[in-house]
């Protein structure tokens, strides 16, 4: 490290200091910069290349966090959330502190009250650890005199060598206590090609949250028999995918809650409204929003049972379920253009259903391999949360 970068690096506010006025500036807005001095986001700010010092600070720390929330995701539950919290998006920067809190909380699905105690901090953290993420990078050219000069940098996403951006690497790392963002690890989601099934096949493995995968033409959701989906706010693949499936209006509201709304009607269709279907069922949705990242269909596989506060999961219901599923994947192939090839599993029962992932991952090697012993045409894929389970899955 040179003399001039640990020059810059110890100019740098602290973490703390960054969460506490970003706290202290989301009751007020960002119409409250001019008024009162933020020293530490001022010093970011002109840190960052966003402005030169105190006359021109509230520009730059507005353009400073709008930068921040690209980091975070636009499209990301916590950078939406973020965006609203702050006023920052287009006609939002005056709404009052209330109907900005409301609008962030119907991202997470949440009332503002659930949302002030548990999303909300995560948002504040996650916000300022995306400040940091900016300014750890090298200090922009000064040219000489003036201010920095940044060039495509922040806004153009930079990318660390061969895998997602900064922050979305530190968001995996830190995120994760509350609200959706499931944590992973302390690592970027993971692909693991060619994990065998037996001595003729493979499937590929991934430690990712199942809605950020992209270009599997089916997913598969694990379900309970009464096919009611998890609330949007679970850490459950299936109130993920709820989640990740809603078509959204640009307020970031819920206008259509795809997955949960087709399965009501396959119900309706069934004569089975409040009442159980046999574990092991399957039923096919349309993918919803996750049209975009290349999902053709949803699968919902029925495999627990509630059982007061919890939920029973027979391990011969996972062989089953996978059985259904690639029937149905056969059945549908040819209706698609170009013909669907893959299919993606969670380890079912494995969350909330209370069985050993070991177990899981057991019985969905077993079936697969059946099934790719009969029709050895699809791509298959796994998906885990953790990175010990994947290694668990892999030793196998």
């Amino acid at each position: 490290m040179t003399m001039s970068q640990e020059s810059f690096e110890s100019n740098l506010p602290t973490y703390d200091q960054l969460l506490e006025e970003l706290k202290n500036i989301r009751r007020p807005g960002l119409p409250d910069l001019r008024s009162i001095d933020r020293p530490a986001l001022r010093a970011a700010a002109v840190a960052g290349g966003f402005c030169d010092g105190s006359d021109d600070a509230p520009a730059g720390i507005e353009a400073l966090l709008k930068e921040a929330v690209r980091r975070l995701g636009e499209r990301d539950l916590l950078g939406r959330a973020a965006a609203h919290t702050f006023g920052l998006l287009p006609d939002r920067r005056g709404a009052p502190a209330h109907d900005r809190r409301k609008t962030a909380a119907a991202v997470y699905g949440v009332t503002p009250e659930r949302f002030r105690k548990h999303q909300e901090p995560q948002v504040i953290q996650q916000l300022a650890e995306a400040v940091l993420t900016i300014l750890r990078e090298p200090p922009p050219s000064t040219g000489g005199q003036g201010s920095p000069e940044r060039g495509p940098g922040p806004g153009a996403g930079a990318q660390l060598p061969g895998g997602p951006t900064a922050a979305g690497q530190s968001a995996l790392a830190r995120g994760g206590r509350t609200g959706r963002t499931i944590r992973t690890g302390q690592e970027p989601p993971l692909r693991v090609d060619s994990v065998p099934v037996d001595a003729q096949s493979t499937f590929t493995l991934h430690v990712s949250p199942i809605e950020l995968l992209r270009d599997i033409e089916v997913l598969v959701s694990s379900e309970n028999v009464y096919l009611e989906m998890s609330k949007t706010f679970r850490p459950t693949v299936s109130g993920a995918l709820r989640l990740a499936a809603a078509v959204r209006d640009p307020a970031g509201e819920i206008v259509d809650d795809v997955l949960a709304r087709e399965l009501a009607a396959w119900l309706r269709a069934h004569g089975r409204p409040g009442l159980p279907i046999r574990p092991g069922t399957v039923v096919p949705t349309s993918p919803g929003a996750l049209a975009a990242r290349g999902v053709r269909r949803i699968y919902h596989a029925a495999v627990a049972t509630p059982l007061d506060d919890t939920y029973e999961v027979r391990p011969e219901s996972i062989a089953r379920a996978v059985s259904a599923c690639f029937a149905l994947a056969r059945t549908e192939r040819d209706r698609y253009e170009p013909a669907l090839s893959s299919i993606c599993f969670p380890l079912l029962g494995a969350g909330r259903g209370g069985l050993a992932p070991a177990v899981s991952a057991t019985w969905l090697r077993w079936a697969i391999r059946d099934e790719l012993a009969r029709d050895a045409r699809w791509r298959v894929h796994l998906v885990v949360r953790s990175r010990e389970i994947a290694e668990a899955v892999g030793a196998l």
